[in-house]
């Protein structure tokens, strides 16, 4: 790795780790402030390459669960907001649309099982909500499609604007 890719690293380490540390403190827009954290990941790969962002996504997976005080937020961006700029990376190499959206929704829906298993086992106990438990997978997938094109439009943006200023 050069020296310029890990000093760019760890500033992209620190404004996730920012942006962890603001989505649990404020009480409000937190998975709004997850989805910008999501962005440094791809921004990474594009800036500094794979290996590297391999490197700044574990440093701050291990970071936000000692650092950030909300762990739930660590274990969501863990699971789907961090590693989903890496899920991406490699499903859309294949270059065939309606594969791509399969396997990222069962990515998704993989992940989010995962996240109601382990807050299942930390506190014992999940609300009881009324709601068709259909209805709320489908509103949920509806928006992680929400995500992952706002996601896209970003690093679209990123590839024509930022990309020059970075390297």
């Amino acid at each position: 790795m050069k020296s310029n890719h890990i000093a760019k690293g760890g500033i992209f380490a620190a404004l996730s780790l920012i942006l962890l540390y603001f989505s649990s403190i404020f009480p409000t827009n937190k998975l709004f402030i997850l989805g910008l954290a999501s962005c440094i990941i791809p921004l990474s790969i594009m800036v500094t390459g794979i290996k590297n962002t391999i490197v700044v996504y574990s440093a701050v997976s291990l970071l936000s669960l000692l650092i950030i005080p909300s762990k739930l937020i660590s274990v969501a961006y863990i699971l789907i907001f961090g590693s989903y700029g890496f899920v991406k990376y490699f499903i859309e190499k294949l270059r065939n649309i309606p594969l791509e959206i399969v396997l990222k929704l069962l990515y998704f829906n993989i992940t989010s099982a995962t996240i109601i298993n382990v807050y299942k086992l930390v506190l014992l106990k999940i609300p009881n909500v009324n709601v068709n438990i259909y209805l709320l997978v489908f509103v949920m997938e509806i928006a992680f499609i929400v995500y992952d094109y706002a996601l896209t439009s970003f690093i679209s943006y990123a590839n024509k604007h930022l990309l020059k200023k970075f390297k």
